[in-house]
């Protein structure tokens, strides 16, 4: 058994006897966690068979997994596997009308404690899930979630410090965000590896004709997010808050990022999806935009207001990678599918922190320490690993400070 209570090799769910005959489901790597389990829901509501591919590794994906089934019952189907098992993967590509590809380890601390296992899932796995793709006669649609992190930490714009954020000192750029013109320039064992699937998405389409896209995604927020300190940070600080615990903020806090609530993004995914002829072998930069930012210190401002409280804040050093300013560009996808953003910042927060109280103030985020070689791998492995990268990371910042 593993951690979680499941058997390790446990029966494929593709052979279940309650799907619909009529219907191809659709298939979530991933699907359990949060953005996983927003995009299931969208689906599912309309009647639509999901398989979800998830090894349940990442801590709250199993309340995600039973809100699922207790909301639609015998249309989702659960495939427990590793995006590195191949023939697995095989399988469930060859039962499915749509693959979203979520499974991942996002985490840029993990990725530099461990960066083998980190391209093994990211790159590698994608890779799995393309040669599965390529081999159909008619292939599905794939969109995969890459990361801004593509374009590095961006330490050539220049910027400005404000009181409670930076800002680009060029007005044009900062009017609009980076857009799909910037070259890529990965950082870090995780940017590489996210990188290269970027790549490989975008080739097999360009050389295999696969009707494949890639988002490159900023900060992506909203219900059934389960945040720690390396990744999910809006529903992190939003849960810290609620339990009357610190918040540790990394740099000054001024950092801005483009954040977009979940319903936004599940709506550009399902316009990607139905306009596919259009917008495959394309990379689209995918956040808030320029109207819909916000800096750490900003976002302890709102949660303030939230709570007739400001959350305890502590600062630490920098992180590797770090980006002190990102806003995505979205010029591009808008302007050929028609989508744009349409929930704000205070109410998209202010939509999360309700969710929160609503689920009861969340149980402790539990992470236990197994080992990366004795736990089995993620098929959605978002940060599961924080405390114990972080404390290595620590430790060989200050090997090399000794040195």
């Amino acid at each position: 058994m593993n951690r979680n209570g499941h058997a390790r090799n446990a029966p494929s769910a593709l052979n279940v006897k309650n799907a619909r005959p009529n219907a191809k489901p659709i298939l979530i790597t991933g699907g359990a966690g949060f953005i996983g389990t927003n995009v299931a829901h969208y689906y599912l509501e309309q009647g639509q068979r999901v398989i979800l591919y998830d090894n349940l590794s990442r801590a709250g994906v199993e309340k995600n997994l039973s809100w699922l089934k207790q909301t639609h019952g015998n249309l989702v189907d659960l495939e427990e596997a590793d995006v590195r098992d191949a023939a697995r993967l095989k399988k469930a590509v060859n039962h499915a009308s749509k693959i979203f590809h979520f499974a991942a380890q996002v985490a840029v601390t993990t990725s530099l404690v461990s960066p083998i296992e980190d391209f093994e899932i990211n790159a590698r796995g994608t890779l799995n899930l393309l040669e599965a793709i390529r081999a159909m006669h008619t292939p599905p649609p794939l969109l995969f979630t890459s990361t801004n992190k593509v374009y590095g930490d961006l330490s050539d714009i220049e910027i400005r410090r404000r009181a409670t954020r930076y800002e680009l000192a060029d007005q044009t750029l900062g009017q609009h965000g980076i857009s799909e013109k910037r070259s890529v320039n990965f950082h870090s064992p995780y940017g590489c590896s996210k990188g290269a699937a970027d790549q490989y998405v975008l080739d097999y389409a360009r050389t295999f004709d696969l009707p494949a896209l890639v988002f490159r995604m900023s900060c992506i927020y909203g219900q059934h997010q389960f945040g720690n300190e390396d990744q999910g940070w809006v529903a992190h600080f939003l849960i810290r808050a609620l339990r009357d615990e610190p918040i540790t903020i990394y740099g000054d806090g001024r950092q801005v990022r483009d954040i977009l609530f979940v319903e936004d993004l599940v709506n550009a995914f399902a316009t990607a999806q139905e306009q596919i002829e259009t917008v495959a072998g394309q990379a689209f930069n995918i956040g808030g935009g320029p109207r819909h930012t916000t800096s750490l210190l900003e976002l302890m401002e709102l949660i303030g207001q939230l709570r007739g409280k400001k959350p305890e804040v502590q600062f630490d050093e920098w992180r590797p990678a770090d980006q002190q300013y990102y806003v995505s560009d979205t010029r591009k996808f808008s302007a050929i599918t028609g989508w744009k953003q349409r929930v704000t910042v205070s109410e998209g927060v202010r939509s999360l922190y309700e969710w929160l109280l609503e689920t009861n103030n969340p149980e402790p985020v539990v992470l236990i320490e197994n080992g990366a070689n004795s736990r089995q791998a993620s098929g959605l492995m978002q940060g599961s690993d924080a405390p114990r990268s972080k404390r290595l990371w620590a430790e060989t910042l200050k090997t090399r400070k000794a040195a």
